[in-house]
């Protein structure tokens, strides 16, 4: 899909030929390391993997995959708390921060309403790990008042939320930033990647389309 984007036609067959050829790889990604930073209370709840691997949908705005990683960049560590859509694969909200506590993933949720897109989260499904985070009782509330519907993957797999993970190792491969200066200087990448992502980055498994024009795509369908 890289090479489409420089109008070079060429097989994939062909491609992994010449990988082998070369004895090319693709960069190893890491595994996230927040997931066990801190540990649940009382309070915490954890709910059914309604989802279930269910990946292949394609009804637009109805379910969405949640998660958190980590960047190093030269002055620091920062964290990702995005939302993506499964059937789309587009990014509906996104917040960075130096700090992974609650404020993260609570205002990625509140951006979430900022998506003219979206009319109603009513029986919405979002799915995210069994992380502090999404356990907590105030992400409980402010999903549950916004009418979603929560699930969780099985604890300790990180295949139950697929969508998320792949969309995470796919950016760390495509952006330099540990190359980036400051936090302000991130946050500019990131921006940039995401409207990138979104509107520009053909995908293999979206019918060779960008996340907006495969949305389209299914929404014309409906």
């Amino acid at each position: 899909m890289k090479l489409k984007e420089k109008n070079i036609i060429m097989n994939h067959k062909k491609i992994i030929r010449i990988m082998k050829k070369y004895s090319l790889f693709c960069k190893i990604r890491r595994r996230n390391p927040y997931k066990n930073i801190t540990k649940k209370t009382q309070e915490h709840r954890t709910f059914e993997n309604k989802l279930n691997r269910e990946f292949n949908q394609l009804s637009p705005y109805k379910f969405f995959s949640t998660d958190i990683s980590y960047f190093f960049y030269k002055s620091g560590l920062a964290y990702l708390s995005v939302v993506k859509d499964i059937a789309s694969g587009e990014i509906i909200s996104w917040k960075l921060s130096r700090r992974i506590d609650m404020g993260l993933v609570l205002n990625t949720v509140e951006s979430m309403k900022q998506n003219k897109n979206i009319e109603s989260f009513e029986n919405i499904l979002i799915h995210s790990d069994q992380g502090v985070h999404y356990t907590n009782p105030s992400y409980i509330s402010m999903v549950n008042n916004l009418g979603m519907i929560q699930s969780m993957s099985r604890k300790g797999n990180c295949l139950d939320n697929a969508p998320i993970e792949s969309f995470f190792g796919h950016m760390k491969d495509d952006i330099d930033y540990q190359d980036c200066r400051s936090f302000e200087e991130l946050k500019e990448t990131i921006f940039n990647y995401m409207n990138y992502y979104n509107n520009e980055r053909y995908q293999w498994n979206l019918k060779k389309m960008t996340p907006v024009q495969y949305r389209n795509h299914l929404l014309s369908l409906a």
